[in-house]
Formats: C-alpha cells, structure tokens, sequence
C-alpha cells in the first residue's frame, strides 16, 4: 500500500521543539522529492520545505532558519526539526511526495497530518 504517515506533533510551549517524522511504504522512497506542508485551521495549506532525492533543502520564508529538514532513504523517513516555536506556526503538518509511481499510474501521495499547537 502506497502511504506516508506522519508523527512527533504534540502541545509545545512557545520557544520549544519538537521533531516530526514522515515515514513512506509501498513505493521507492529515496527516488522523490518530499515536500512538509502546514495548514492552520480557516487557513490554507502552504509549503514548509522540500527535500530533494539527493538531501538538497529549500525552505519558505517564513522558516528563517527556525527549521531543518532531513531524510534517512534507508528507513523511508524524512524528518521536521521544529525549533523556536511560535504560536503562529500551530497547525497541521503534513508530507507529500508528487507524482510517485504506482501500477495504477502516477500520483500524488499525502499523509494524513500531525498537529503542532504551540502554547504563547
């Protein structure tokens, strides 16, 4: 079966950490760029980071060195390193990897999320 699951969110006071995990099944991981998504509620999803094939990282502005991603392609995992917390960035976080190979043809894969709250 073709998934990703997400964990490590939880309750955080502002300034904390946290370390999330992305953990994929049924498809060759290591070939795929993995994308970190956050969406807070009454608000749209937007892009956190990419990681690339290779480990290249790319992040959104409002990151501003606050976040690390990484990946480990022989667990088939990519990890959120969440540090400086602040309230604004509660919210769902979810991976993604695009356009992953399947016998049913190409698709996007998304996991189901884990929630950040982050306490002012």
């Amino acid at each position: 079966q073709v998934q990703l699951v997400e964990s490590g969110g939880g309750l955080v006071q502002s300034g904390g950490s946290l370390k999330l995990s992305c953990v994929a099944s049924g498809f060759n991981f290591g070939l795929y760029t993995v994308g970190w998504y956050r969406q807070a509620p009454g608000k749209g999803r937007e892009l956190v980071a990419l990681i690339s094939s290779g480990s290249t990282a790319s992040y959104s502005d409002f990151v501003k060195g606050r976040f690390a991603v990484s990946r480990d392609n022989t667990k088939n995992a990519s990890f959120l390193q969440l540090n400086g917390l602040k309230p604004e960035d509660t919210a769902a976080y979810l991976c993604s990897v695009r356009q992953v190979r399947t016998p049913a043809g190409r698709r996007d894969v998304w996991g189901q999320g884990t929630q950040v709250t982050v306490l002012g």
